[in-house]
């Protein structure tokens, strides 16, 4: 008989007795019971040994109870992570009949399991995660969730690893998928708002400039060439900025579950895309709307929407609402508006037809506060606190007509220009409270981000197109400052509005509406 049958003998003769040694240890003899600990902590214990035990636990759960926490610590401390399915299955099984006998080990079973969510022994492999709604609810696993979340100084592959992990749980338990995402979003937005765009540009400049100082002087270039053409655009797979790259990191592990939950077997489903929108949306009002300088976040919203036009038309239409609702705070009327336009300026997937419904809606709004402020007898001033949702609405639609002009106009000219027209823009910027003295100037930069992220939101973006000749407007005695506007040229102006939260204080910057990447990742 070989030793691992001598073993494997003495462990089920020792599990049969488990009952007897229980009793034993309540009784004062705990020579049996202290020994069965010390064999659970044997760093080389095996797999089939592991199984025998945990087979025999199971069948005595009703026995373990408070008296025995320090055996069940010492189980919970058992190397189930990395060894065969068989282990881990059982192992689960185990803690699923422990927590359902025994309810008092909840949480430090759901802590032991988080705990894993992070690398530790194996770095390279992510952990695995199965917990079972069974025995797991959002009271008890929540606060365990915000207590093990990594640090957001820690590395880019911890944070990776542990959100990768809780968004899987999601998928046994989706009455938590709401709240998951407001865990996952705020820290995210910690990162976003960390960094400046400064900060990041000159990062990821300085990273450009020194791989320069080191590559060949006469064929560096040409090899760059060669790569682009046989692999496709060159991007960066590690960013040189730390923050940015854990940011990057993260986005890319959210926008990939995005797209995994919306599609089944490749086709999207579009309940569960219309479900998810709406925790997106509910995180959206309570986290991104309101936060100051978030310049990335929010395009994992964005990006849901680039699934179905419809998602696109709701979120514009809840913008909306907020934006012309008096009993909003004005700083989210705000913040709406210069979601609202940039949205409308730079998603692809936006037809014509709704970008032409939802102008008219801010024209009219707009034209409506000029009335008012006409027909209220004091004379109206370019205020921004007085006036500041008005002045973003006005913005929003300036944003929209420079990147859709041409779009409207495609197709049959005159239309175009009569429509145009018919929004009588010349009331709007000449009127009293003087939109353009305060909005942002016109776009000059484009997005063309080559971060892990950003190639997901590359081909749904509308990017700036200078104007053709034909276009130019010519400069006119006394309309200085539209003309400045719209060609692109920076008025000497104070107080400027920015468009989303992200620009208020840099908003000479490429003003990123919905949170383009900084223009130091643009491509050459």
């Amino acid at each position: 008989m070989g030793a691992e049958s001598v073993i494997t003998i003495k462990v089920v003769i020792s599990c049969t007795a488990l009952i007897s040694c229980f009793s034993s240890c309540l009784q004062g003899d705990s020579s049996d019971y202290e020994l069965l600990k010390h064999q659970l902590a044997d760093p080389d214990i095996r797999d089939a040994q592991i199984i025998n035990w945990l087979q025999e636990f199971r069948n005595s759960v009703t026995q373990l109870t408070k008296d025995h926490e320090q055996l069940i610590y010492t189980i919970l401390r058992l190397p189930w992570v990395g060894r065969s399915p068989a282990v881990v299955e059982e192992y689960m099984a185990f803690l699923g009949n422990l927590v359902s006998a025994q309810t008092v080990y909840l949480c430090a079973c759901l802590r032991m399991v988080v705990s894993h969510f992070t690398p530790s022994t194996f770095p390279s492999l992510p952990c695995p995660c199965n917990l079972s709604s069974s025995f797991s609810t959002s009271r008890f696993l929540m606060p365990i969730l915000h207590e093990n979340f990594p640090f957001i100084q820690k590395s880019s592959r911890t944070l990776e690893c542990y959100v990768h992990n809780v968004l899987r749980v999601t998928v046994y338990m989706p009455s938590i998928r709401r709240d998951v995402l407001e865990l996952i979003i705020g820290k995210m937005l910690k990162l976003d708002v960390s960094a400046s765009r400064s900060d990041i540009e000159e990062a990821e400049e300085n990273a450009v400039q020194n791989q320069r100082a080191e590559e060949p002087t006469e064929e560096g270039l040409f090899d760059m060439d060669e790569d682009m053409s046989a692999d496709g655009p060159c991007r960066t797979t590690v960013m040189a900025h730390p923050v940015a790259d854990r940011l990057d990191t993260l986005m890319a592990v959210l926008m990939a579950y995005i797209k995994d939950f919306c599609h089944v077997n490749g086709s999207l489903s579009v309940e569960r895309t219309k479900d998810l929108y709406r925790d997106l949306l509910s995180v959206f009002d309570k986290l991104i709307l309101p936060t100051h300088a978030s310049c990335h976040v929010q395009y994992t919203l964005f990006y849901l929407c680039s699934f179905r036009v419809a998602l696109a038309e709701a979120f514009l239409d809840h913008l909306w609402k907020i934006l012309q609702s008096p009993s909003q705070p004005a700083v989210l009327r705000q913040a709406a508006a210069g979601y609202l336009g940039s949205f409308l300026a730079r998603a692809k997937f936006i037809p014509v037809l709704t970008v032409r419904g939802c102008l008219d809606l801010l024209i009219s709004w707009t034209h409506r506060y000029i009335d008012s402020q006409d027909s209220s007898g004091r004379q109206a001033c370019c205020d921004i606190s007085l006036h500041g949702p008005f002045y973003t609405a006005c913005q929003a639609i300036f944003y929209t007509l420079i990147f859709r002009h041409r779009a409207m106009l495609e197709g049959n000219m005159k239309k175009g220009l009569e429509y145009l027209q018919s929004l009588n823009l010349e009331r709007l910027v000449m009127c009293q409270l003087n939109p353009l003295k305060v909005c942002l100037p016109a776009v000059t930069s484009m997005f063309a981000a080559i971060t892990r992220s950003g190639h997901l939101i590359e081909p749904l973006y509308q990017v700036w197109e200078e104007l053709s000749d034909a276009e130019q407007l010519p400069t006119k005695t006394g309309q200085q400052d539209e003309d400045d506007f719209l060609c692109g040229e920076t008025p000497q102006t104070e107080g400027i509005v920015g468009m989303t939260p992200s620009s208020y204080d840099s908003s000479l910057r490429s003003p990123s509406g919905m949170g383009s990447p900084p223009i130091g990742f643009q491509r050459p």
